[in-house]
Formats: structure tokens, C-alpha cells, sequence
């Protein structure tokens, strides 16, 4: 297997063509080939490389994925992004996947744009479903919002569970703005067919494994009001570090009886469109984590955030972003 590799010496970026082998056993790297001091110089490098054109072939995905995001990245760094407390180190990659997601994917044509949405909706579908316990693979998922198959031995709640989502993403009104109107909305579109209840909770609930505590009943209306007062106040927060907040601070307060998280996710999404960032998602691979991160974050009030509060979840939904943004949309 080749692969691209950057080394960083004294500062500056130097990437080399990479191969990696079995040998008795034992993992065996080697540089072949060195590719130039920038992105540029490796992409024009890697076609004058005759010798390896069969290996390059095999890895292509890979490679080109490197390097697309790494130019994407180089772009970011260079526009001597203002510095933002929440973001950081994590500014030039969120920018990274912005700049591609305006500058690349929007300017591709209409049917090419809906290949990649439809494909990525799926991912998202399957996803943030089976986060909160759908069982329906992700090849079955495929085969059930791509051509209408449906999976053997699951229940109705889990099929209306992926096609909900799919629906509800596709029709985001991007011309529309945040409030409680447009929040229920998207919580009834997710739970059509599931759950009927889609006012406020008017009781407590457990929320199964897991340590934090929702918002008491009685308090649900007054802390979503301060919720939405809180979001129209913080407009001028950066649109990736506004959208994560959002969605913990909804979690927190887990407003009605079911389809939180999903309702949570899903208008983290909405923010982001909104404000031309590309859609993210949080992969059921890494559910533990999100969920230990979700409950860090909760020492924050519901209408304050602070750097040290969301450290940790920006970090780490910056991180799905840069995953599944290029798995996606490249």
C-alpha cells in the first residue's frame, strides 16, 4: 500500500510518497519518492511517477483524499483566520471543509451535488439513528432509502425511524429561522409514525445510560426560551462553535418525551446550512465518547458558554466534521 506522508521539519511541510508491506511478519515503511516542500508540488509529482502507477492506482482514494484536504487546509492557515477561543487550533480544519464545501461542491453540477447529498444523507441517516439504538445496518439502510428494500426481521419503529430522517434532511428550510415553530416541526417530522407527542415533556424522564439530568418538566418551556434568547443573543459566535453549543445546550434541557438526540443532531445540521458550513456527522463508532463529552460540557448554564466548558466537544465534533466531511463529499 502507498500512501502520502508529510513530515514537518524546522516549520515547514515536506511530503514524500509512502509505501508500507508485510514482511515476516512485521510491518515494513519506506519512503520512495519525494513529492516537493506543498501540496502543489506532491499533486504534480505523483503523475511524473511512472513506476509506481500501479500502486498509485490502488491507493488513489486515499491519496487524493490527503491531498485534497490538505490543500484545502494550507488554503484555510493562509488566510490568517481570526483567532476564535472556542475553535483554536481546530479554526483551519472546520475553514478546510468550509472552503471545499463553497469553493469545490457547490460549484459541481446540479445532479453531481445530489449524488453526494443523497449518498451523505444515508451515512447521516443511519448514523445518528443507530446512535440512540436502531438496529438496521448501514447496507441496509442503503437498499431501504435508496431503493425501497426493505430489511428482514427489523421493526416498523426502526424503518420509520431512517426514513424520517432522510425526509426531514431533505426538506430543511434553509430560508426559515430557529424557533420553537420550526423545532417542533423537525421533532415531529423525525417521530412521524413513532411517537405522537410532540409538545414539551409534562413529566421527568430518565435518560438511559447516561449520568446527566434533563431540565425538570417544569422547566422545560422556561429553558427553552432562554435557549433560543441565548442562540439570537450569540449569532456572532462562529457558526460551527454556535451549532455544537446549540445541540449540547438542547440535550441538556432534552426538551421532549423521545427523539432528542436525533432532533438535537438534525438542527445542528439546519445552523450549520444556514450559515453556508457544511452538514456533519457524529458516527455511531464513536458513541461512548460523544456522549461521555455531551456530559462534560454540562457544568455550563444554560445561558452562558465558555471556552473550558466546550473545549472537549468542539475538539471532538471538529474532528467527525474532518472525517466524514471528506468520506462524503470528495
Amino acid at each position: 500500500m502507498v500512501y502520502v506522508y508529510k513530515k514537518m521539519i524546522a516549520g515547514k511541510p515536506y511530503y514524500y510518497l509512502r509505501a508500507s508491506s508485510i514482511s515476516k511478519g512485521k510491518s515494513v515503511v519506506k519512503d520512495i519518492a519525494y513529492l516537493g516542500n506543498s501540496i502543489e508540488n506532491a499533486k504534480k509529482e505523483i503523475e511524473r511517477l511512472p513506476q509506481f502507477k500501479d500502486k498509485i492506482e490502488k491507493s488513489y482514494r486515499k491519496i487524493r483524499l490527503f491531498l485534497e484536504s490538505n490543500h484545502y487546509l494550507e488554503g484555510a492557515q493562509k488566510a490568517k483566520l481570526k483567532h476564535d477561543d472556542f475553535l483554536k487550533e481546530n479554526q483551519a480544519i472546520v475553514e478546510a471543509c468550509a472552503l471545499h464545501y463553497n469553493k469545490a461542491f457547490k460549484k459541481l453540477d446540479a445532479l453531481t451535488q445530489k449524488e453526494i447529498l443523497d449518498n451523505f444523507i444515508v451515512e447521516y441517516a443511519f448514523n445518528t439513528t443507530a446512535i440512540e439504538g436502531n438496529t438496521i445496518g448501514l447496507k441496509e439502510a442503503r437498499g431501504l432509502l435508496e431503493e425501497g428494500l426493505t430489511p428482514k426481521d427489523k421493526t416498523l419503529r426502526e424503518i420509520h425511524d431512517l426514513q424520517n430522517t432522510k425526509r426531514v434532511f431533505e426538506s430543511l428550510d434553509l430560508k426559515r429561522q430557529l424557533s420553537r415553530e420550526l423545532i417542533k416541526e423537525i421533532h415531529a417530522g423525525l417521530l412521524e409514525n413513532i411517537d405522537s407527542r410532540n409538545e414539551y415533556r409534562i413529566r421527568d424522564i430518565m435518560v438511559t445510560k447516561s449520568r446527566f439530568k434533563p431540565s425538570p418538566y417544569y422547566k422545560v418551556r422556561e429553558d427553552m426560551d432562554f435557549l433560543l434568547e441565548w442562540f439570537d443573543k450569540n449569532k456572532k459566535l462562529h457558526p460551527f462553535v454556535l451549532a455544537v453549543i446549540f445541540h449540547h445546550k438542547f440535550e441538556k434541557i432534552h426538551p421532549f418525551m423521545d427523539g432528542n438526540g436525533r432532533t438535537g443532531r438534525m438542527l445542528m445540521n439546519f445552523i450549520l446550512l444556514k450559515n453556508n458550513y457544511p452538514p456533519e456527522i457524529l458516527q455511531k463508532k464513536h458513541r461512548s465518547e460523544y456522549l461521555e463529552i455531551l456530559n462534560e460540557a454540562d457544568k455550563a448554564f444554560i445561558t452562558e458558554a465558555k471556552p473550558e466548558h466546550y473545549a472537549g466537544l468542539i475538539a471532538f465534533a471538529t474532528a467527525e466534521l474532518n472525517e466524514t466531511y471528506w468520506n462524503n463529499f470528495l
